[in-house]
């Protein structure tokens, strides 16, 4: 099966629905405009389908091995990560005078998700790479950027993050790894960190370690966590490789999917402690690692879109070639493709629908990011900013929990061949479970959702983007089409499920928390699909205008008839999870604990 990068379809969301115009109008991003956008996907759809795609059923079935304190990566990455690197892939986003190409995150999503799409485990790499150059621009100084940002840039050198401890999983108020000052400045690491992607590899000649340690005194809890950075080899002065550091990979692990990652456990501080620096001040280190985990939290989002649409085009090759059953119409009289039939149908267009509704909510999010962060007005800036993190825990958790039912219904289209690993549709199932996890499962991700981004302003900001919702609706019902009526009509329902849930999770948050985290990943999944779903309909509105224009009938055809799917199969699920947050939360916590 080969990968096709959806670009006709990005460049659509890019331009109908996250406005790259209105970005290429931003301070820094002239040049970033539609044929800017055109052009950089063209180039990164040729790298990913010709190179990086062919690597992901080697990958599975050849992962990466460790020996004698040595990853190595299935043959043919550390070829495709250069080539990656030369193409200048790694800086798309990052800024010109460390040697990126300060392009706006709008583009950088798009081809973020060719990358995943062509090969998930390949692809994690650069993804922890970007977050360690968030974070090092972030908090860094300017000796340290300058030491240790170029070089990941060029694909030289890569990133990690460490958090996760074999005591401390999500929650990093147990971290135990120790950091001892020494007289030169520099600090002495111990200490065991645990599932850290892409900890030791063979592709490159220098890793960037981001550690999260205390420092002997430092408070307990997150607020006594201090980030360091420790490269696998010490770096001297004139900016070439020194001596091996004391961080070494004892082991990697065995997984479910994304064999090709190699997942390490790293121990820091065996041989007399691991050098490594401060980053920033003393005990802001988490405030610091946010900043890197937010950048991948969109990512892994993003991640899920991809996976499910590499899913969902396997899913049709097979649906068009496999000869099964006459149709039921009586339009042919011998056995048919299996596409012919209304229930296969129906899965491919909830696939369809679903990866192309959270594309858009994604490409959304990240014109917002571009605005927060680069439009001259600070009024402007900051609600870009607000309505930004409030996407983040929608992209991250419902984008991902989507991309296990398009991976699982990937499956259930190839029928009993769908569950024979040689297929090759059962590793995008495998390899999308993860995604739901790491960066925060999809439960840490309801949380923020149902504490910070809802409770805490008793739900003003997602009041705000209901009311954005409800205008769209209006737009819709004015116009003439039958779809488009009918369109409104089902958004506007789930706004109203939405906003009765956004109610109950506010007035519930302080008084009665359980209540509220109890319909927690509820509210979570019903704000995505709102949100997906209101940007399916002003796509419809987008591809009926351009029809009418007699621009690209077929796709705008495509277009309209995902979106009123969408609607009538995806919205209207809405209901039913209201339904569950605002009536159903005694129930989850009714049954005694012995009796489970």
């Amino acid at each position: 099966m080969t990968y096709r990068a959806p670009v006709k379809d990005m460049l659509f969301a890019m331009k109908a629905l996250a406005n790259i115009d209105a970005v290429a109008q931003l301070p820094g991003f002239e040049e970033a405009g539609h044929d800017t956008a055109a052009a950089v996907l063209e180039e990164c759809a040729k790298l990913n389908e010709g190179v990086v795609a062919p690597l992901n059923w080697e990958g599975d079935k050849y992962p990466s091995s460790f020996h004698d304190g040595k990853v190595s990566t299935t043959p043919g990455f550390k070829d495709a990560f250069r080539q990656y690197a030369e193409g200048g892939w790694q800086g798309l986003q990052h800024p010109a005078e460390l040697g990126g190409q300060a392009l706006p995150k709008l583009i950088h999503a798009a081809c973020t998700e060719m990358v995943n799409a062509a090969n998930v485990s390949f692809a994690l790499c650069p993804l922890l790479t970007d977050g360690a150059i968030e974070a090092l621009l972030t908090a860094a100084s300017d000796e340290q950027k300058a030491t240790y940002i170029p070089p990941m840039i060029e694909g030289r050198w890569t990133g990690t993050m460490n958090l996760t401890e074999p005591q401390a999983g999500s929650d990093l108020s147990q971290v135990r790894t120790r950091a001892e000052p020494q007289p030169d400045g520099s600090y002495k690491i111990f200490g065991t960190k645990i599932f850290i992607t892409y900890g030791e590899h063979d592709m490159a000649e220098n890793i960037v370690h981001l550690v999260l340690a205390r420092v002997a005194g430092a408070p307990e809890g997150v607020k006594g966590i201090s980030l360091f950075v420790c490269p696998k080899f010490m770096v001297n002065a004139d900016g070439s490789l020194g001596a091996r550091n004391d961080v070494h990979c004892v082991s990697i692990e065995h997984k479910l999917g994304i064999k090709a990652s190699p997942t390490a456990v790293l121990q820091y501080g065996d041989h007399g402690g691991a050098i490594g620096y401060l980053v920033g001040q003393e005990n802001r280190g988490l405030e610091y690692m946010f900043v890197m985990m937010n950048a991948a939290r969109f990512g892994v989002g993003v991640q899920g879109i991809a996976v499910a649409d590499r899913a969902y085009q396997k899913a049709v090759q097979y649906a068009r070639d496999r000869v099964q059953s006459r149709p039921v119409d009586g339009s042919m009289t011998s056995a048919a493709p299996i596409i012919h039939h209304p229930d296969v149908r129906r899965m491919l267009m909830t696939m369809r629908a679903q990866v192309e509704g959270c594309r858009a909510m994604a490409l959304v999010g990240a014109a917002a990011y571009d605005a927060a962060h680069a439009h001259p007005d600070a009024e402007t800036r900051a609600q870009n900013q607000a309505f930004y993190e409030f996407l983040v825990p929608l992209i991250k958790g419902y984008s991902t929990e989507m991309s296990l039912e398009v991976a699982s219904l990937g499956v259930q289209v190839h029928g009993g061949m769908g569950f024979i690993e040689e297929t090759g549709a059962a590793q995008y199932l495998r390899d999308a479970k993860i995604l739901a996890i790491y960066e925060g499962t999809t439960a840490i991700q309801a949380n923020d959702l149902v504490g910070r981004k809802t409770s805490r302003d008793g739900g003003a900001g997602a009041r705000a983007i209901a009311a954005q919702i409800e205008a769209t609706e209006g737009e819709l019902a004015a116009r003439g089409s039958a779809a488009s009526k009918t369109f409104a009509q089902r958004l506007g329902t789930a706004r109203r499920a939405w906003l009765d849930a956004i109610d109950f999770i506010a007035a519930q948050g302080k008084g009665n928390p359980n209540a509220a985290y109890a319909g927690s990943v509820p509210y979570l999944m019903l704000s995505g699909m709102v949100v997906a779903g209101w940007q399916m309909g002003r796509a419809l509105m987008a591809a009926e205008d351009a029809l009418a224009a007699g621009d690209e009938a077929e796709f705008m055809q495509a277009k309209i008839a995902t979106a009123r799917f969408h609607g009538d199969h995806v919205l209207s699920r809405c209901t039913s999870l209201r339904d569950a947050i605002v009536d159903g939360a005694d129930s989850v916590t009714a049954l005694a604990l012995d009796a489970f």
